[in-house]
């Protein structure tokens, strides 16, 4: 397991690269200061000492991966349409704006967390607050619009196997069902202002078109069962779906994420 946080190369990294270091790059590649890597022990001819580097070596990886997949990949694809959606650019940004942060920490710590599994020498609350400062930091520049893309592949990766989890135990879903909200909403293509949303997804036209049905039938989004698969099928997750995505509409973005954080959306 590989984490540090990587930002798409734009014109901002070009920029400070020639301004602060005298360097014409076409392709700077910048990333944060923070780094893990995480590697299985299974050597059967010997193995470097990577170690010495800090490369932490582990009987078993799967905790580790599970952990960062649920926590920090679920937590950026959580902010990033809500994000999109107050037409916000950077991460950073979107960790300045209390209700996203609010929001992220109450989904982190009320439905993600708690259905983690141990993981050796691992506090997990302490796994997302440190990730919550890693989004917060302005240098990194990552971009809301990056998080965004790829939602077809990454909501099946990153927030429905937690969705999925709390079903099978028989918890609510509030929060993890308003990220799916929030996605569909964002697939409606326009912001809480009017913007014209920009997609990059392969499936961006069936979702489009899933999204604007959804108007009438809330129920029509859930029918892309390549991605939402059974979690489609638990009436808890449809009628906690249905609800958010009518107070998105209705009410708002910002008047949604309140009436979460503060335990009213039902």
């Amino acid at each position: 397991m590989v984490d540090r946080i990587t930002p798409a190369t734009g014109k901002r990294e070009r920029d400070i690269t020639r301004e602060e270091y005298g360097i014409e790059d076409n392709w700077p590649v910048f990333c944060e200061g923070f780094k893990q890597w995480v590697l299985e022990d299974d050597f059967p001819l010997g193995r470097p000492a990577l170690e010495e580097v800090g490369v932490a070596f582990v009987d078993d990886v799967s905790p580790y991966e599970l952990m960062k997949l649920r926590i920090l990949n679920g937590g950026h694809a959580a902010i990033a349409y809500p994000g999109e959606l107050l037409d916000l650019h950077f991460v950073h940004e979107a960790m300045e704006n209390q209700l996203i942060a609010a929001f992220l920490e109450k989904l982190e710590k009320d439905e993600i967390i708690p259905i983690v599994p141990p993981v050796p020498d691992t506090d997990l609350t302490g796994y997302y607050e440190l990730i919550a400062r890693r989004f917060a930091n302005p240098k990194i520049g990552d971009t809301i619009e990056r998080l965004a893309l790829d939602g077809s592949n990454r909501q099946p990766k990153f927030i429905l196997p937690s969705t999925a989890s709390r079903l099978e135990k028989g918890l609510d879903v509030v929060g993890l069902a308003l990220v799916s909200a929030l996605w569909c909403r964002y697939f409606e293509g326009t912001s809480d202002s009017g913007r014209a949303i920009r997609f990059n997804d392969e499936n961006a036209d069936r979702l489009h078109k899933a999204a604007l049905e959804s108007r009438r039938d809330p129920m029509v989004f859930l029918e892309e069962r390549d991605i939402f698969a059974s979690v489609a099928d638990s009436q808890i997750f449809r009628a906690r779906f249905a609800s958010a995505l009518e107070s998105l509409r209705s009410a708002g973005t910002a008047k949604t994420l309140t009436r979460y954080i503060a335990g009213e959306l039902a």
